[in-house]
Order: structure tokens, then C-alpha cells, then sequence
């Protein structure tokens, strides 16, 4: 491995570059956490299943490899990142609508409760 070049590389990028290139290095750490925890989950469940902070994943990594692609203006991965961005809103919206259900039930007035004797 030649150090020179990278030493060169170091001195002639440009702090934004540097900048923008930890923001894509991060994001796809963030976006590959996804699978680790959908992986991890489906172990321990011994089947197939997909955890809901698999969409926060998704939904963070898509977002920041999103503002990525419009830096390096490249057509092809911001339409791309932005599809799956619908994709991952529209799981998380079915999630949140499914815990406000959830709470609505668990909060209606009476629930589980015998009926109230008359007199």
C-alpha cells in the first residue's frame, strides 16, 4: 500500500468532500444496520421476520444516502433512495397507526369491564 497517494488524496480533498464523504460512509452504515437487526430478529424467533426499528433503519439510511446522491447529483441513486424513502414512510405510518389503534382500545372507556348492574 502506497501512503503517499493517500496522504496526497488527504491534503488535496477539500473539506466538504471530506464532509460528504462521512455522511455517505454513515449513512450506509445506518442503512446496513437494518439487516443486521432483521437478521438478529428472525435468529432469536427462529423464522423470518422484519422488527420495526428495521423501518426506522431504512427510513434514516434512505434519507441521509438521499441528501448523498443530490450532492453527487446522480440521477439513478436519488431515484432509487427516494422510492424506498415511500416504501419505509409508508411501513412506518401502517406501525404508528397500528400503536394509536392499539392504545384506542386499550384506553376505550369501560374495556374489559362487566356491565354495570341497573339500580
Amino acid at each position: 500500500m502506497d501512503l503517499s497517494k493517500l496522504a496526497t488524496w488527504w491534503a488535496t480533498t477539500s473539506t466538504t468532500e471530506l464532509l460528504w464523504l462521512g455522511i455517505g460512509l454513515l449513512a450506509q452504515l445506518m442503512f446496513s444496520m437494518r439487516f443486521i437487526v432483521q437478521w438478529l430478529a428472525s435468529e432469536r424467533a427462529r423464522r423470518s421476520i422484519v422488527p420495526e426499528t428495521f423501518w426506522y433503519f431504512s427510513f434514516v439510511g434512505g434519507v441521509m444516502l438521499f441528501a448523498y446522491a443530490i450532492y453527487r447529483t446522480d440521477p439513478v441513486f436519488m431515484l432509487g433512495q427516494g422510492a424506498g424513502l415511500l416504501i419505509y414512510a409508508r411501513n412506518i405510518h401502517f406501525i404508528w397507526k397500528g400503536h394509536a389503534e392499539e392504545t384506542g382500545r386499550n384506553l376505550a372507556p369501560d374495556a374489559g369491564m362487566p356491565p354495570k348492574k341497573a339500580g
